[in-house]
């Protein structure tokens, strides 16, 4: 709660930031330029705070979660898109009003003899791609790395934004104040980005020297890949986080996937386990041992760390288990485990469940068959936990199963701080 408020205080604080050094640059007499340069100045501010939100710094990423960073650079995203679309409309239009031009032919003046103004259009097209490609139905058809790749261009805009902000914006150059908080925020914005997704990563990767040990099938479509390296112990992952993860095999050098870690991390081994849902995951059980790993992590806020209270519950679906067995080994106190499947011989990691649970004095139900009625309604979980309001609620599965039992939580009065979730599609 205290990054998430952190972070709104400190989009609020720039916000009011840029604010001020609008006004104190004067305004235009023309009230379409003024709202034009005012969009120009916030879509600025939504890039930068874009950048912040996809750096993976650590410290966010513990307490927030990259799935809700990444939703709400989505969100902020929408706000940039349209931020842009009347920067560009506004001023156009009013410089149109001033020289008597058609807006067309005001655009094509503005680019050949302002400087900036075509690096401008360029980003704002670069932006519009982007964004197109981030819709959802453009989304489900691209591929993660098609999607990946035309994200890049990203970077390019933010250049020749800036730039452009450089070369023809007012604000920028009304007083050293106002200059220096513009180089303030972008340096701090892209040394975030360079820092968190390159340095990093690099550093990690260079120090742990990571390897495929060991490829175990525990079904016949779920996999386990187990991976060494030097110095592991130094390595601040914790049970319920993923990795992005690189198999630097000649075929999937260049595909990164989330998966999470479905053992506690013990400073000697990290393992992963993975359900062959698509060409990707199933060639893992083709891995070598002593394959090189690139892994970035580790990722996510689904852990013990914000645990509020002594006793937990633990609700996974499918494949979901993997984080939730990791925490299951990590956790102290009471503990329930339920673990919903479509059928029993489903149950991934069964016996590895079952052997944790008696050791920690642990409940451990799987409930398997049809959806209907719903073996996790509210009031099937109230009978089966009567104190689940009491306890932290771990809950990771299908989006579907997801959304249904955090309606149900909160319809149980289950307080918002109690509850944790990781979105299965970004941690699979």
């Amino acid at each position: 709660m205290a990054a998430r408020a952190g972070l709104y205080a400190l989009l609020g604080g720039n916000a009011v930031a840029v604010g001020y050094f609008f006004s104190q640059a004067g305004f235009a007499s023309n009230a379409l330029i003024v709202l034009g340069r005012l969009c120009g100045l916030y879509g600025a501010l939504f890039m930068a705070f874009q950048l912040l939100l996809v750096a993976r710094l650590p410290w966010l990423d513990r307490r927030i979660g990259m799935d809700r960073l990444t939703a709400w650079h989505r969100v902020t995203g929408f706000g940039l898109l349209w931020s842009l679309v009347g920067h560009g409309v506004f001023i156009t239009f009013g410089y149109a009003q001033v020289s008597s031009l058609d807006p067309v032919d005001q655009l094509i003046d503005l680019a050949e003899t302002t400087e900036g103004v075509l690096r401008a259009v360029v980003a704002m097209v670069l932006i519009l791609v982007v964004g197109g490609a981030s819709a959802r139905w453009a989304r489900r058809r691209l591929a993660y790395e098609t999607w990946h790749f035309i994200h890049l261009y990203t970077y390019v805009a933010v250049v020749l934004a800036f730039t452009h902000q450089v070369a023809a914006g007012t604000t920028f150059t009304t007083s050293s104040a106002a200059t220096a908080y513009w180089y303030g925020l972008w340096c701090c914005a892209l040394g975030s980005v360079f820092a968190g997704r390159v340095v990093l990563p690099l550093q990690r990767n260079l120090r742990h020297r990571l390897r495929v040990s060991a490829v175990v099938p525990e079904s016949d479509h779920v996999v386990s890949v187990h991976v060494t390296g030097r110095d592991l112990h130094r390595l601040p992952a914790r049970a319920g986080q993923f990795f992005l993860w690189r198999f630097m095999t000649k075929d999937r050098w260049w595909q990164a996937n989330p998966y999470s870690l479905s053992a506690a991390p013990d400073g000697a081994r990290l393992r992963l386990t993975v359900k062959a849902s698509g060409a990707g995951s199933a060639s893992l059980r083709r891995l070598e041992p002593g394959t090189r790993v690139f892994a970035e992590g580790p990722y996510g806020a689904f852990t013990t760390l914000h645990r509020t209270r002594p006793n937990t519950l633990l609700i996974a679906g499918g494949v979901g288990i993997t984080p939730i067995r990791a925490l299951l080994e990590d956790l102290h106190g009471h503990a329930v485990l339920v673990y919903r499947v479509s059928a029993a011989r489903d149950a991934v990691l069964y016996d590895e469940l079952r052997e944790i649970a008696a050791a920690k004095g642990a409940s451990l139900h799987v409930i398997s068959g049809p959806p209907d009625p719903d073996p996790l309604s509210p009031d099937a979980l109230s009978a089966l936990v009567p104190d689940l309001t009491e306890r932290d609620v771990y809950v990771c599965g299908p989006p579907g199963m997801t959304r249904s039992v955090l309606r149900g939580l909160r319809a149980l009065g289950v307080p918002k701080p109690q509850i944790h979730y990781e979105r299965f599609s970004l941690a699979r």
